[in-house]
């Protein structure tokens, strides 16, 4: 949603925070290191580089200060969906109570994948779980890779993207844009500039964690993802049973080698089976875990963005004076008072609606 320029609202504020998220491989990384100029590890294979969630050192666009978060994708391979779906959260609900909204998230998508496959449908869903239905307007999917396929294939799959309801089309329909990365600095940039218009709103799981006092496990989020979890355990009991079924023959038979890799993909599954159910029960204690983590990170962005915020502030201030200034110099001439004082009235705008801290909830467990 585009700002009205004359208003003073947070849409007008200098401070921008915008989230990256997308599967492992998806350029993530990529596109926030070349809109930023900073060098966060980025992955030349399909293993995951971006584990944790990582935040750019702040830079500007069109005088404003941006930071862009790198986030995990919910395949990640060192990391399960727990995991990630925990550093998330806890990033964005101790950013929202430092008074940080996100101004927009960037989806990256894969042209040149044959089709939306298993994993990047989880992820993109799992994003919509986390923005709800309110922020989608803020939602910039972003589709990249277009040099590894020829622009009539490259099109008509993002048709199909943009029209399909299994796909992107009812994001598209709530306010989500759909934008081209055609692996550029000035191509990162605009499609940046999209979110500089958006007022920053929370997010859903920010307003039902912080607003509501849930735990991550009763957020829409975390319903999405433990329905998962149950139906990937059931998948599995499902798969010992015919394997234990084998097992019973291959022992009748008397056939030792089968027998062993039988009991050896039984013991597998078992202890992947395990594995989900303890990720389903600590969840909470994850989120918990990774929100103390995230302490001095955040802190440490926040700083550098203020730091800069200052600077920004003294040199408005004194342009400010200057034009007040001349504006006394100037008064015989109507048209550039007028032109001074818009300018003035600009950057006492600018001044005034830097963004300020918003004190921290009490009780407050990130301490």
């Amino acid at each position: 949603m585009q700002s009205n320029p004359s208003s003073s609202s947070a849409a007008e504020q200098i401070d921008i925070l915008i989230a990256v998220m997308g599967a492992t491989g998806s350029g993530k990384t990529t596109f926030v290191n070349m809109a930023s100029g900073d060098d966060l590890t980025v992955g030349a294979s399909l293993r995951s580089c971006t584990s944790d969630v990582q935040i750019c050192k702040p830079f500007k666009v069109d005088g404003r200060t941006v930071t862009l978060v790198d986030t995990p994708g919910f395949d990640d391979t060192d990391k399960s969906d727990t995991d990630v779906l925990a550093m998330i959260a806890a990033f964005l609900n101790a950013s929202y109570e430092q008074g940080r909204k996100l101004a927009g998230l960037i989806y990256m998508h894969r042209i040149s994948d044959y089709r939306m496959g298993g994993l990047s449908a989880r992820n993109f869903r799992m994003l919509r779980r986390l923005c709800g239905d309110t922020t989608l307007k803020n939602l910039v999917i972003v589709t990249n890779m277009w040099g590894d396929v020829s622009l009539s294939v490259g099109e008509a799959r993002e048709r199909e993207l943009a029209t399909q309801d299994k796909f992107f089309k009812q994001a598209l329909d709530k306010g989500a844009k759909m934008l081209r990365h055609t692996h550029s600095f000035d191509s990162a940039i605009n499609i940046l500039r999209y979110a500089l218009r958006n007022t920053p709103l929370p997010l859903k799981i920010q307003e039902e964690m912080v607003d509501e006092g849930k735990d991550l496990p009763e957020t829409g989020a975390g319903a999405e993802l433990n329905a998962e979890l149950e139906k990937l355990m059931k998948k599995h009991e499902e798969d010992m049973r015919a394997l234990k079924a084998e097992l019973e023959e291959a022992v009748r038979l008397k056939e030792e080698e089968t027998r062993q890799e039988l009991d050896a993909e039984i013991v597998k599954l078992r202890d992947e089976t395990n594995r989900i159910k303890l990720d389903a029960r600590d969840m909470a204690s994850k989120y918990d875990l990774e929100r103390s983590k995230l302490e001095a990170q955040i802190r440490k962005s926040a700083e550098r963005t203020a730091t800069q915020q200052a600077q920004m502030k003294k040199e408005y201030e004194g342009e400010l004076k200057k034009l007040k200034q001349q504006a006394l110099q100037n008064a015989g001439n109507t048209e550039d008072i007028l032109d001074l004082r818009h300018k003035v009235l600009q950057l006492e705008t600018q001044i005034a609606n830097m963004p300020r801290p918003r004190p921290k909830p009490w009780p407050c467990t990130i301490m």
